[in-house]
């Protein structure tokens, strides 16, 4: 599998195009054909195909755009999940993916995130935080029904067919399978109309496997007529995956039946009816290069095989073989268990643990049916966890609404007044300076520009603003083109430093930027017991003050101002020694 470098060639020398050379569909095809290709692949291809994963997501990471980086960052970390030992690198892929895509409003693409780090934690045994992190992943989804036109149909249905089957995966290795034939036939919905031959043989192997591991759960529970039902639908269902395997992105040898090159369907003719006629294909199958998680279900489906033309001990061998080898791999809990009850229904030699001793047999058979009833426990706590992240999204996602100004992501006056209280009832937050924020010269900006400039300038100076002070100050929008300032823990000469820092930054734009605009600030400090509007008028009409002394200044109104005269909220007027302005420029 060659690579793409600025120097490759083909057999001609003719030069070939170089990464930087291609389009975004092909750097997203090239990926999902990579995707297919490392799952069955020996180790050493597995690595040569990571490598060029990586290059593929260094390109992309130079382009920058948003949707195609995501993309290749869950391409990056499918590939090292699938790779043994290399499941640890996919982590911080991981959660740059869920910053990344939180960042850009990337749904489908972030609940894929929460998916895989899912998987990641079941290759980790942590059964639960998977759990939790797939109930994230289909609360998003939840929330997810309006597709984004700006990258068309067909691709979100297919990231959202992605995401959803990154799920059931999960949901598949710790038998919740009734929950994973649901999400399944989300992602079948999502693509129906526009699968194409890969993604049809996609669909139809997973469901073989769900339905294969699903007969066997049952058959450990005595339920054998629904299992024998379930295994009949899988053969079915591996009969109709011949003709779009034979168009599908995995690597395949031409000419040859899909059963013969895919343990999974060949899997499930033979438990649906297990015959010699079967053992040959299946010990090839069995001993060659697989898909993930195929090894288990093919041994047991050989094992049932052998035994039934009288060959037990090699079916315990092929067994035994495979128990040894889950050892090293705790990614499959339901199908441990699987296979543990085949050696232990095969196995009569009196010295194995596993021998025909009734009581054994009945302690299993016990043991088995109590874990059963942890079934209803997995499924009621999935739909609580569920149900639980949608609701904290939507909570979450009001609350923000409700506290923040959508033009420019400052805290809204409602946001202020919560904030304001909080702060005057707090010893630490004293003393607690105020400023009352107006913007000279804004009404001209909308007369002669248009008020889409206007905007622009009032993001500006919000942002502008914001940049020139502390992390704990509070900087919100009051209305219009006012803006309110918090500064607790500031005595009014550091606040009024501060602030004239903020006052020289905005004046210090461009002039495409900020049209001129500068800022008139009135500064306060908190009194003990004011209430907020009381405050707030004081710094209003401070503001004032530096408006009448020419604008883009602080003007403030010192502590020790008296009570007399009318002039003023606070009792001053306009020429009282207890004003104070102060020109930052």
């Amino acid at each position: 599998m060659g690579r793409l470098t600025d120097e490759a060639t083909d057999d001609t020398g003719a030069r070939r195009p170089t990464l930087a050379e291609m389009s975004d569909a092909w750097l997203v095809g090239r990926g999902r054909e990579l995707i297919a290709a490392v799952q069955r692949q020996p180790h050493e291809q597995q690595l040569e195909i990571v490598a060029i994963m990586d290059e593929l997501l260094e390109e992309t990471l130079r382009r920058g755009e948003p949707s195609l980086v995501a993309q290749l960052l869950r391409a990056s970390a499918f590939a090292r999940l699938v790779t043994r030992g290399l499941a640890a690198e996919a982590e911080p892929r991981l959660d740059e993916m869920l910053a990344h895509t939180r960042r850009h409003g990337l749904s489908l693409l972030r609940a894929d995130a929460h998916a895989l780090r899912g998987r990641r934690l079941v290759l980790a045994a942590q059964e639960d935080a998977a759990l939790t992190e797939i109930a994230r992943a289909l609360a998003i989804l939840d929330d997810s029904t309006i597709p984004d036109r700006q990258i068309g149909i067909r691709n979100w249905n297919r990231m959202l067919s992605n995401a959803l089957l990154d799920c059931w995966i999960v949901l598949n290795q710790l038998g919740v399978y009734e929950a994973a034939e649901e999400v399944l036939g989300r992602a079948h919905q999502a693509i129906r109309d526009s699968a194409s031959p890969h993604e049809i043989t996609l669909q139809l192997m997973n469901r073989v496997r769900l339905m294969l591991g699903w007969g066997l759960r049952l058959e450990r529970v005595e339920q054998y007529e629904e299992a024998k039902e379930k295994f009949r639908t899988a053969a079915s269902m591996a009969v109709a995956a011949e003709g779009p395997f034979a168009e599908s992105l995995f690597p395949r040898k031409a000419g040859v039946a899909a059963v013969d090159q895919v343990g999974v369907l060949a899997s499930a003719l033979a438990l649906h009816h297990p015959s010699e006629d079967q053992v040959a294909r299946l010990h090839e199958l069995n001993s060659g290069q697989q898909f993930p998680h195929e090894q288990e279900i093919v041994a047991i489906a050989l094992a049932r095989c052998l035994d039934r033309c009288d060959r037990r001990e090699e079916a315990l061998q092929v067994l035994r073989d495979v128990r040894a080898a889950m050892n090293r791999d705790l990614s499959q809990p339901s199908m441990r268990l699987n296979v543990a009850r085949e050696l232990a229904r095969l196995d009569t030699s009196r010295d194995h643990p596993s021998g025909s001793s009734p009581s054994m047999i009945d302690y299993a058979t016990t043991l088995e049916a109590e874990m059963w009833t942890l079934r209803e426990s997995q499924i009621a706590t999935l739909n609580a966890r569920r149900e639980h992240e949608r609701l904290s999204a939507e909570h979450g996602a009001i609350t923000q609404q409700a506290l923040q100004d959508p033009l420019t992501g400052l805290p809204n006056r409602r946001a202020l007044d919560e904030r304001l209280r909080t702060l005057a009832s707090s010893a630490d937050a004293q003393p607690l300076a105020v400023g009352l924020v107006d913007l000279d010269g804004f009404k001209g900006v909308n007369d002669r520009q248009s008020h889409a400039e206007g905007d622009n300038v009032l993001r500006v100076v919000a942002s502008t603003l914001r940049d020139a002070l502390r992390g704990d100050d509070v900087v919100a929008r009051y209305g219009g083109d006012e803006f309110i300032v918090l500064l607790p823990g500031a005595p009014a000469s550091a606040a009024k430093m501060a602030l004239g820092r903020a006052v020289k930054s905005v004046a210090d734009l461009p002039h495409h930027l900020s049209h001129g605009v500068t800022l008139s600030i009135g500064l306060v400090s908190l009194r003990p017991q004011e209430r907020a509007e009381q405050v707030l008028a004081r710094a209003d009409a401070a503001m004032y003050q530096a408006k009448r002394g020419g604008g883009n200044q602080v003007a403030s109104a010192n502590s020790m101002a008296t009570e007399a005269g009318t002039g003023w909220p606070d009792g001053t007027s306009p020429t009282d020694p207890a004003w104070d302005s102060e020109d930052p420029t």
